[in-house]
């Protein structure tokens, strides 16, 4: 093997829920989760470098705090290398601009693009099967950044099926800066065990599962959007609720806030109005995005790949591997 090192500047996309309902608490003290997750062209940006070497190192360079072995890309790294039993440098230069704490999975998403960019580099194969069960490990957000696009998400969310897609719609984001205790909004909802056979009332997620595809639209989203996270964050934090009023008043159609808080998006038909609830809602971070299909997804990684890559196959194989 060339002692070359190999590098990609790749994307890591955000997501937001179309919808999520909590049903209840599991044996294993995670919650049942029915969900329905989104990629977004809101993205972090990461440099990841791959050198041949006979040992074997991690590095990191980002503003986020904390101790960087624990940082989910290293992890998701050492992941790689420990299962592809890769030796080499592994340097990731980390760029964030998805805010922590506000329910868009950008740690998630961060750990999901190093296991999908180091077997490229690295030159070895790791099989769809095997990059789910490393994500899973990581984290339960982190296998859905490995297909992106529309999915279901069940169980603890880890769980995730293909939906037909969502258009592109446009919307804003707005993140400000609230910190949301997840551990709180869980305990605010009162769930117990959940009972064999319950579904609580997942309806709306069915219904917005089957609307999805051909003709949808944000009008028939809007029937379906429901967030059982949202009354205890607003309730706790009346600044998301100020948002969530502004957003409408603009002319959003729906307004959710994302996981468990603390972003708050709506979905625009018209620029101008986009651009009047940005107007209204000066003072706090806001991000103009739209939706990322699931085709569009692949196609940016295979874009970003370029010139590591065999074929445009998914997950991306590396035309390094023997």
């Amino acid at each position: 093997m060339s002692r070359e090192p190999r590098r990609a500047s790749v994307r890591a996309l955000a997501k937001i829920n179309l919808t999520l309902r909590v049903l209840g608490c599991r044996p294993d003290g995670y919650h049942e989760l029915r969900t329905v997750l989104q990629t977004i062209s809101l993205a972090d940006r990461l440099e990841i470098v791959f050198t041949p070497a006979s040992r074997s190192h991690v590095h990191i360079e980002t503003d986020l705090p904390g101790p960087p072995e624990e940082n989910l890309a290293v992890r998701a790294a050492r992941a790689v290398m420990d299962r592809g039993r890769i030796r080499g440098g592994v340097e990731i230069r980390l760029e964030k601009r998805i805010p922590a704490g506000g329910g868009l999975g950008g740690g998630s998403s961060d750990a999901a693009a190093v296991l999908l960019a180091l077997p490229v580099l690295a030159g070895r194969r790791l099989e769809l099967s095997t990059l789910l069960e490393l994500a899973e490990g990581l984290g339960s957000d982190v296998p859905f950044f490995l297909l992106g696009g529309t999915a279901l998400g069940v169980g603890r969310g880890a769980e995730v099926h293909p939906l037909p897609e969502a258009p592109a719609l446009r919307g804003l984001l707005v993140m400000p800066g609230v910190a949301v205790s997840t551990a709180e909004a869980y305990r605010a909802l009162g769930r117990g065990l959940t009972a064999p056979g319950s579904s609580c009332d997942t309806k709306s997620v069915e219904a917005l599962t089957w609307r999805l595809g051909p003709g949808f639209s944000a009008e028939r989203w809007a029937e379906s959007a429901v967030n059982d996270f949202e009354d205890y964050a607003f309730n706790a934090h009346p600044t998301l609720r100020n948002i969530a009023r502004k957003l409408r008043r603009s002319g959003a159609v729906p307004v959710m806030m994302s996981g468990s808080g603390s972003s708050v998006f709506g979905i625009f038909e018209r620029v101008e109005n986009l651009e009047r609830a940005r107007r209204a809602l000066r003072g706090l971070r806001s991000e103009s995005f739209y939706l990322v299909s699931r085709g569009r997804y692949r196609r940016m990684w295979w874009q970003r790949l370029k010139g590591h890559l065999r074929d445009e196959q998914w997950p991306p194989r590396s035309r390094y591997a023997r």
